[in-house]
């Protein structure tokens, strides 16, 4: 007897049915979001925040510096952090951030950053 078709159907549907299982991850994950879709997959985003925090630095934007916030993920997740403050903060400086002084403007001594009430 020759097997050779039932042989290829029998793949044929084990891809079909493998194929459909991927999709259907796929489009899960991105409907829901990769965070809750695989929890055990933690993304560590320290490199490309340094990165970020340098480029602005070298291209002297004060804005990306000293204003935008952003989120960072290691050990803990330190959410709505500037360059300014991962750079300037001790409790920060493990990250690796350099300090970027021509950027942000400091308070005076003696002056308080807040406005008078």
């Amino acid at each position: 007897m020759d097997k050779k078709g039932q042989e290829l159907s029998t793949n044929t549907i084990i891809l079909i049915i493998l194929g459909l299982v991927v999709m259907a991850l796929l489009i899960f994950g991105f409907i829901i979001g990769w965070d809750k879709v695989l929890p055990f997959i933690q993304t560590n985003n320290v490199k490309s925040i340094v990165s970020a925090c340098q480029a602005a630095c070298a291209t002297q934007s004060q804005y990306d510096f000293c204003t935008v916030k952003r989120e960072l993920k290691a050990e803990t997740v330190i959410k709505e952090v500037t360059c300014n403050e991962l750079a300037t903060n001790p409790t920060y400086t493990v990250y690796g951030v350099n300090k970027c002084p021509s950027l942000c403007p400091q308070p005076e001594a003696g002056t308080s950053a807040e406005p008078d009430a």
